[in-house]
């Protein structure tokens, strides 16, 4: 692949990684609850779900979710339901800080519910699919071998993916530390709200707006 054509495709990516979406309101809320060390765990989830993504457009998934009215909407609103979920669990969270949390052992979120939750908001979401289905191509020389040019766009966004969740996640720690025990309730609420709003606008959203 052409060094110029990488290059094209992480300045896009990243414009677009780094737009505030539900794995990014998830990195911001993880550093606050956690902090940037457990909050790694949702940074894997996340890039576990960039290979998901990529993979199955690859396979032919977003072709079929953008030809087929009832899958689409099935995985819709599965993913509405998810982001819903964790929306309202955030909006009824004590904003209880990480230090405090874990001195007491009162954190009843595991790491690989972290994980869980990045990845199972982003695959959940169709969106992803037909994004990566209208945006690759864009990148993909079809007259040269395919699965090369997949493997360094995949590992390319995937690491992307990786340095933007990390600064959300330290932007998030910090911002805890200014704002203690009620910043970190407020912050949540915003965090939960935003993804109840993220949840409606999926639930409201037309494949043939794709």
């Amino acid at each position: 692949m052409h060094q110029t054509t990488l290059l094209l495709f992480a300045a896009v990516s990243f414009v677009g990684i780094a737009t505030p979406g539900p794995t990014v309101l998830l990195a911001l809320s993880n550093g606050s609850r956690y902090g940037v060390r457990r909050a790694f765990y949702g940074f894997v989830g996340a890039v576990a779900s960039d290979l998901v993504l990529i993979g199955a457009v690859a396979l032919g998934l977003g072709a079929l979710l953008a030809a087929s009215v009832f899958w689409f909407t099935v995985v819709k609103w599965v993913g509405a339901a998810y982001l819903a979920y964790v929306g309202v669990r955030l909006l009824l969270s004590k904003g209880t800080l990480n230090a405090a949390a874990d001195a007491a052992g009162t954190h009843s979120d595991s790491n690989r519910s972290i994980f869980l939750k990045s990845f199972l908001t982003a695959v959940t979401n169709p969106k992803g699919y037909l994004f990566f289905s209208a945006f690759l191509p864009q990148f993909i020389a079809p007259d040269a071998p395919l699965a090369p040019q997949y493997v360094a766009l995949t590992v390319t966004f995937a690491l992307l993916d990786l340095a933007v969740m990390f600064g959300y996640a330290v932007f998030g720690a910090q911002a805890i530390r200014l704002l203690k025990q009620a910043g970190a309730r407020w912050l949540e609420r915003v965090c939960g709200a935003m993804l109840i709003a993220l949840a409606g606008s999926l639930a409201l959203y037309r494949r043939h707006a794709a």
